[in-house]
């Protein structure tokens, strides 16, 4: 099965892909995120993607909520990675030796810390963790190193010289796994999980009311978020997860949505991830 993911091989989307559609998945770089929804609708070259939506430090991806509403994929399943962020550079390095470490600067900001004890490197901020790695192993260099996943290590030979240097060891991306419509192959068999965008009418109380019949009808809301409508000045639609017990719970629910909301998309639904802590 080819897999769209966003950045290079070893990046931490690819390691995602790996956990849900099995080790044996072959993916397919995108170099933006708008790229990989478009390799997955036209279906040419993969048959769906994975997609980062949130991480519990840097909150959630905004673009990707709109590519996702504005996509005729489907939400089938999710994972929750750890990211564990290592820094890696040719084999012999030793990190006295290093003057200069490039990673994504999200991944250099969560590593602040660790530099702090090497004041003489020069962090380099570049477009992508995995890509960093890529570069290093092809430059040969042994005074720079890179921030990037254990995967990326070792497709290109680089020795991880000091791991999990990440200044919060609770550092966790949440992907969603997408496929085209009518491709059951990965859809959970039991299903409890439901996302969904809609809007409500712009007036006082509107949100409270659907949120208020959710509760009633037994919605277990796991997310919700906000994300401005192009072209209306402070109105938003709301982005929703919630978890089920039964598929006509599930139907009950959808059903008083539909009398409080003036629009209404389904993007999926799945089964629910656990979320094992490390």
């Amino acid at each position: 099965m080819k897999i769209a993911i966003q950045g290079v091989r070893g990046a931490f989307h690819e390691t995602a892909a790996q956990q849900f559609f099995g080790r044996e998945v072959e993916v397919v770089p995108a170099l933006s995120f708008q790229e990989l929804f478009c390799l997955a609708e036209q279906g040419a070259h993969c048959d769906g993607a994975i997609a980062a939506i949130e991480n519990n430090l840097a909150g959630s991806i905004l673009g990707n909520y709109k590519l996702l509403q504005n996509s005729r994929l489907q939400i089938v399943g999710e994972v929750f990675l750890p990211i564990d962020q290592h820094l890696m550079a040719m084999p012999g390095t030793d990190v006295h030796t290093l003057q200069e470490v490039h990673s994504h600067p999200m991944a250099l900001a969560q590593c602040a810390d660790f530099f702090k004890q090497f004041p003489h490197i020069r962090l380099v901020e570049a477009d992508d963790t995995a890509a960093s790695a890529q570069r290093i192993a092809a430059s040969g260099s042994r005074h720079i190193g890179a921030i990037a996943g254990e995967l990326a290590a070792g497709l290109y030979n680089l020795s991880i010289i000091a791991r999990k240097i990440q200044d919060n060891p609770l550092n966790y991306t949440r992907f969603l796994a997408l496929l085209p419509p009518g491709n059951r192959q990965f859809t959970s068999a039991v299903p409890n999980k439901t996302s969904l965008c809609f809007i409500v009418p712009h007036q006082p109380g509107a949100l409270s009311k659907v949120l208020a019949q959710m509760a009633d009808d037994g919605a277990n809301l796991t997310k919700i978020q906000s994300v401005p409508i192009e072209g209306t000045l402070w109105e938003y639609r709301f982005f929703l997860d919630f978890t089920f017990s039964e598929e006509s719970s599930k139907a009950l629910i959808l059903n008083n949505m539909q009398k409080n909301v003036t629009q209404l998309q389904i993007l999926g639904t799945y089964r629910e991830s656990t979320l094992e802590l490390l």
